[in-house]
């Protein structure tokens, strides 16, 4: 925690920074967020408890360190390097020496309250002073909390309302939080603020929140029983961070699209251009509903995308005159207007069309449409459907949860990337094989020309072809079925990369400690070396709970997935 001290307030040229506070931590995710003065003047800081998952991390009810927890502290006309900080009174452990960076013999006079696992996002109340916070869960709750000194909220023994590990815990003491929502609502909450603004006021008084990854959000309302969350939205951005403007109107940061958005009351007669109907969204052929509009380009991937064993084919189309930039790692990025369609077909029929549009504003976001039983149209599903076809259940998803793996680093449509689609396809309308590259160069299709013929690019292995390499296979089924989230800067607290030109080195995998905790398994790291048993990376992946892999989107595990990856790992002598 540092002061900056500027040589002059208006036009600061060498600015000076103090450290004032210093804390460790062993790994690199829960590193807490926001620090902000309180009416009492005291600056407070929230604290993660420092990574790696719930066992054995004691650290948010061990407070003989400042992890886990809410700090207080004075710095109002302190000194620096002497004292740096003073201590508040009546913080709970104040009579205690300062503590240092690690564990401490005594408990840290630094401390305000404690239990904590991520506290992202937090916030005062401006009027009655209140301090929100937002504390990401493990597995299964999100939940929000109010703040008071001397509290202990909870985390590791209980995660939510619920029990997480208890082993050693206190029987009573804590402090429930306010309000929880389950994982299949949201798996990454962001604090927000409690609106005070004038434009909307049903608002009034309202602690308003929302969640990272399913883009809803909410705002909690007394109940008979406590409070009660009820959504607002569920939007397809990323909500990394709220804010209060001058105004007293809420923003929130959509970090996937990388843009500030304003919350506006709503609009009773506002309609939702997207038809509910795809024969009317003009994607597909009129004479026979089951088959796409002329202009539409067909593809296929070298690597195709896990989807419960349904059997898909895919379409794109740009609009009038737009072309496709390549960037120098194969990535594609399309003009605003374009279109990404892809149908599912369980048992010979089509079950399933998702359309991915990138609306005129330069933004994406996912629709995805049912097939009626006659194959004569398809309705829009909104806010989600689980449906059993052909014994098996299927999820279509939320708009939300298509941007969960549509992700921002993933190019938003996932699959067209130049080393998916460097392989030869049947084009129905000339019934001609060509190399899909090719193809789409020479009509002009790429802003550019290739860089390139097809045959000097990246071309990702089939992971079906038992004569490639095994390790190539089970890195291209990595690449296409985890890297759209686990990459660099991608949407998951693991900086784990499993793209398949990263080096297998770089990946942060090979004997890795999970960041999310090892789900019991002795000695368990990403992936062990040897030892597909005890790799999380194939646990989850073999599962379909709360632990598993994909999150989302799927009910059944693919075995054949398990059987690659766990044959690699298998074979792996070591890490590089």
């Amino acid at each position: 925690i540092s002061r900056v001290v500027l040589d002059d307030v208006d036009n600061p040229s060498e600015p000076m920074e103090e450290i004032l506070l210093t804390i460790e931590q062993e790994f690199n995710n829960h590193n807490g967020g926001d620090i902000a003065f309180g009416d009492d003047g005291y600056l407070y800081i929230g604290m993660g408890d420092g990574g790696s998952g719930g066992d054995p991390n004691d650290r948010g009810q061990d407070t003989h360190h400042m992890l886990g927890a809410f700090l207080r502290i004075d710095v109002d006309g302190v000194s620096h390097p002497s004292p740096g900080y003073n201590i508040p009174s009546d913080n709970p452990f104040a009579d205690n020496p300062k503590c240092a960076p690690d564990t401490n013999a005594l408990d840290c006079p630094e401390i305000y309250a404690w239990g904590i696992r991520n506290p992202w996002r937090w916030s005062f109340d401006g009027e009655t002073g209140t301090l929100w916070a937002a504390d990401v869960g493990q597995n299964a709750y999100e939940e929000v909390n109010v703040i008071e000194r001397g509290g202990n909220y909870g985390w590791r023994c209980y995660e939510g309302e619920d029990e997480y590990n208890t082993s050693g815990c206190d029987e009573s003491g804590y402090i429930e939080p306010v309000t929880t929502y389950p994982r299949d609502q949201g798996r990454s909450i962001t604090g927000g603020y409690v609106y005070r603004g004038d434009a909307i006021p049903a608002l009034q008084g309202r602690y308003v929140f929302g969640d990272y990854i399913t883009g809803r959000i909410w705002a909690l309302r007394d109940g008979a029983d406590g409070f009660v969350n009820d959504e607002l939205i569920d939007t397809s951005y990323n909500i990394s961070s709220f804010a209060l403007g001058e105004d007293g109107e809420l923003y929130f940061s959509d970090y996937g699209n990388g843009r500030i958005r304003r919350i506006i009351a709503g609009d009773s007669e506002a309609s939702d251009e997207v038809p509910l109907l795809l024969s009317e969204t003009g994607c597909m052929d009129p004479e026979d509903i089951t088959q796409p509009a002329e202009g539409l380009i067909g593809y296929d991937l070298n690597a195709p995308f896990w989807s419960d064993g349904a059997a898909k084919d895919r379409q794109f189309a740009l609009p009038a005159g737009g072309t496709i930039d390549i960037s120098a790692d194969g990535a594609w990025s399309f003009p605003a207007g374009t279109i990404a369609l892809k149908h599912f077909r369980l048992g010979g029929k089509l079950i399933e069309t998702r359309l991915m549009i990138r609306h005129p504003d330069g933004v994406w976001a996912g629709y995805t449409y049912e097939w009626d039983e006659a194959q004569t149209d398809a309705w829009r599903v909104r806010g989600g459907k689980r449906k059993t076809i052909d014994g098996q259940d299927w999820i279509y998803p939320t708009e939300g949860q298509c941007m969960e793996c549509h992700t921002a680093v993933a190019g938003y449509t996932l699959g067209l990337e130049t080393a998916q689609l460097n392989r030869d396809f049947r084009y129905p309308q000339t019934e001609l094989t060509a190399n899909q590259l090719f193809t789409l160069d020479t009509v002009g299709v790429f802003a550019k020309p290739l860089a390139d013929p097809p045959e000097d690019l990246l071309a990702l292995p089939d992971p079906t072809d038992t004569a490639l390499s095994l390790d190539d296979r089970a890195r291209s089924y990595l690449h296409t079925n985890c890297a759209q989230c686990h990459q660099t800067s991608g949407p998951t607290p693991s900086s784990m990369d499993l793209r398949f030109t990263t080096a297998f080195g770089d990946t942060e995998t090979c004997d890795t400690i999970p960041a999310s905790g090892d789900l019991g398994i002795t000695g368990g790291r990403i992936i062990a070396p040897g030892s597909a048993t005890t790799s999380l990376l194939v646990n989850r992946m073999s599962r379909r709970d709360i632990h598993g892999m994909p999150r989302i989107g799927s009910t059944l595990p693919d075995a054949d997935g398990v059987t690659l990856v766990s044959a690699w790992i298998d074979a792996l002598g070591g890490c590089p």
